[in-house]
């Protein structure tokens, strides 16, 4: 694309932007630091939480808690001691603690590890959690199992992390380790990942991160524990020891540094107790995945609720396949399986309960958009129809094939999710499959090259299920179905995921007026798009791709505005009442701005807009880990069109995302959405060039 906005135009931008920037902190600075003590915040009405910028990049947790929970944690905090939760952001990990003695905020709640170091700056409440450290190296290095074979080893990490005091700590018994710096801007995620390609030797995490980690990148393994458990705990200053009271009390209330075993077995009593509910889903378009930075699905939503409802904190364990959840779930490895698990005799006959249903589907045979010759069962005769052998589908195929229809079944992938086994179908890898109704309908808002050929029966239960014997669980689910079932919560939620379209279809692009007006907000947007530094004709095709110049507009995962800005979005860029057209076009063109900024290792501002634009649909999480798998697969990382752009709807096939850190994406749409923008880009750039 040839852009009017170049290098030198944006570095003006940014030049004012930031001269604007510190007129402001000169301009508030006083009035916005605040040491004082519990008494001084109640009357101020406010508790000012400070953490780090997610910038929408969080991994898909895969075996914890969400990562927003410290956050909802400290809300609910606030809340109690009657304070109005405000959250202040900072860019980097160790930005942290310098904010909270400069009186920027006054409690810190981030996964900090408590460190005699970090002691010495500040005070801690109690422990919320526990970790060990523990070194990391690739799977195959059999060479470290203990501390006196790191000699000779480089070992990455960051400066800031609680991990380079431990490992200073080890160099003086081992003076031949070699400890070695990471950049501060890498957080130990990446720097494990480069580990794992052997860009970097050695590295250290927590094993909850470890363990998180592990479970999508096989190419690591953990070579030892660090040293004894330590503790996770909230920060504070030292000169508030009526807060921190205040807070310790909370934290004990809430049972958050209860340690507890990998695997257990408990019923309701033992889940209000630990106040931790396990729910073992898989990570799919159904049950639950991330989208622009934020957790959503189906079963992730009622899950959620449900724990709310038991007084309980969310964990999520996604299992490897969908044969494993009853497995983990008869393991104690989690209390209950919601993944849309169809209720059959087999189930629930090997020490399984099933809920009352929660939902309903009707299997459908699912063809090729142009395959025209299925009407009725006996049309499948000579077809071969692909469904994993674990699920309802191979029984009601059977039975078919017991009738006489001389049909071919064969066994999909265990680890393929029904979407992904669909998607094979489209491209013709397999010929028929079959899918509950509810899961075609999502593939149906979002493609055009599949159809549902006929169904199958009547309409069959959805249930979650627990371990026999759980009665009162299973007692407080039903509870919960009977009372949520066709309600206000239910329905919005179903309907947002199976009803109504996950995105905006494809319409004629709005053309210019014979006034060369774009939109109704043509100035608004020229003037942000300035300040940014951004073309305004992208800008104004990328508002109309988002929203339909619709400042009302909300898509499935709750993105308003004309820009369709994520509300934690607007929040961490200091916006607000983002359906206001102007407040939502600037928080819009800033998240923007700053995924470009974030791309800079892109040298060429051609290329890197597209892969900013990608990342502002996607989630730049998701962008990052399509451009690790480009890198992975022979192409170039750093040009979209035709290379990038060609591996991203791989993240949608088990293979991959299951080894990808931000997991399961439906990246066929950022594909779909920049190629959209940039041919309404080109004929918003024709038509005001011919002066239409």
């Amino acid at each position: 694309m040839k852009r009017r906005t170049s290098r030198t135009i944006r570095t003006t931008a940014r030049l004012a932007r930031s001269a604007l920037l510190l007129a402001a902190l000169a301009g508030c600075e006083c009035s916005d630091l605040e040491t004082g003590d519990l008494p001084i915040l109640l009357e101020r009405g406010e508790l000012r939480v400070i953490v780090p910028r997610r910038g929408e990049a969080d991994v898909l947790p895969r075996h914890g808690h969400p990562f927003d929970y410290e956050l909802e944690l400290a809300a609910k905090f606030a809340e109690s001691e009657g304070l109005e939760p405000v959250y202040v952001w900072v860019d980097e990990h160790d930005d942290l603690i310098p904010a909270l003695i400069e009186g920027r905020g006054d409690l810190i709640a981030a996964n900090l590890t408590v460190s005699a170091e970090r002691r010495r700056q500040i005070a801690f409440s109690v422990p919320v959690g526990h970790v060990r450290e523990q070194i990391i190296v690739r799977a195959e290095d059999e060479s470290v199992r203990s501390p006196a074979e790191l000699a000779g080893r480089q070992v990455v990490v960051r400066r800031s992390s609680s991990y380079w005091g431990t490992l200073e700590a080890l160099q003086a018994q081992y003076p031949a380790i070699e400890l070695v710096a990471a950049p501060e801007e890498l957080d130990t995620e990446e720097i494990l990942y480069r580990v794992a390609t052997g860009a970097y030797d050695v590295s250290a995490a927590d094993d909850n991160l470890a363990v998180e980690v592990l479970a999508y990148q096989p190419g690591l393994r953990v070579a030892f524990d660090l040293g004894a458990e330590r503790d996770i705990a909230w920060g504070l200053r030292s000169s508030s020891p009526r807060l921190r009271e205040a807070v310790d009390r909370f934290i004990e209330r809430q049972n958050l540094g209860a340690r507890r075993p990998a695997r257990y077995r408990a019923d309701l009593d033992g889940i209000r107790e630990r106040k931790v509910l396990r729910v073992l889903t898989r990570n799919s378009g159904s049950t639950y995945f991330v989208w622009r930075g934020k957790l959503v699905g189906f079963e992730y939503d009622l899950a959620r609720r449900f724990a709310e409802r038991v007084g309980a904190r969310l964990e999520i364990i996604v299992a490897p396949d969908r044969t494993a959840l009853l497995t983990w779930l008869r393991q104690g490895r989690g209390d209950i399986v919601a993944a849309g698990l169809t209720v059959t005799e087999q189930r629930a006959a090997r020490d399984i309960a099933f809920s009352r249903p929660y939902s309903y589907a009707i299997e459908t045979v699912v063809a090729r958009a142009a395959d025209s010759t299925l009407h009725e069962p006996r049309d499948l005769a000579g077809r071969t129809v692909v469904v994993r052998r674990s699920s309802a589908y191979w029984n009601t195929l059977t039975r078919l094939q017991g009738r006489g229809i001389e049909l071919e079944l064969v066994a999909a992938p265990e680890q393929l999710e029904t979407e992904e086994i669909i998607d094979r179908v489209a491209t013709g890898e397999y010929d028929l499959t079959v899918a509950d109704s509810h899961i075609l309908g999502i593939e149906l808002a979002w493609r055009d090259d599949i159809r549902g050929a006929m169904t199958l029966g009547d309409s069959i239960p959805h249930a979650w299920a627990v371990r026999s014997g759980s009665e009162k669980l299973a007692a407080a689910i039903d509870a919960f179905h009977r009372a949520e079932y066709r309600g206000l919560f239910y329905n919005v939620t179903y309907n947002k995921y199976f009803r109504d379209p996950a995105r905006i279809r494809e319409s004629a692009a709005a053309r210019p007026s014979a006034s060369g007006t774009l939109s109704p907000y043509d100035d608004l947007i020229r003037e942000y798009a300035g300040r940014y530094g951004l073309d305004w004709r992208l800008i104004a095709a990328q508002t109309y791709q988002e929203s339909r110049f619709d400042p009302k507009a909300r898509s499935f995962a709750g993105a308003l505005g004309l820009l369709q800005v994520m509300p934690g979005t607007a929040r961490e860029l200091g916006i607000t009442a983002v359906s206001d057209p102007e407040a939502g076009l600037h928080a819009g063109v800033k998240y923007l701005s700053r995924l470009y900024d974030r791309l800079a290792e892109i040298e060429s501002d051609d290329e890197r807009i597209w892969f900013a634009l990608a990342a502002y649909n996607a989630g730049y999480g998701h962008l990052q880990d399509g451009r690790r798998l480009a890198r992975e697969l022979g192409r170039e990382p750093d040009i979209w069109f035709g290379e990038v752009e060609a591996v991203m709807p791989l993240l949608a096939r088990s293979e991959y995302y299951s080894r990808a850190r931000y997991g399961y994406c439906r990246c066929s749409e950022p594909v779909r959405y920049v190629r959209a923008i940039r041919q309404l880009y080109q004929a918003y750039t024709a038509a005001l060039d011919r002066g239409e």
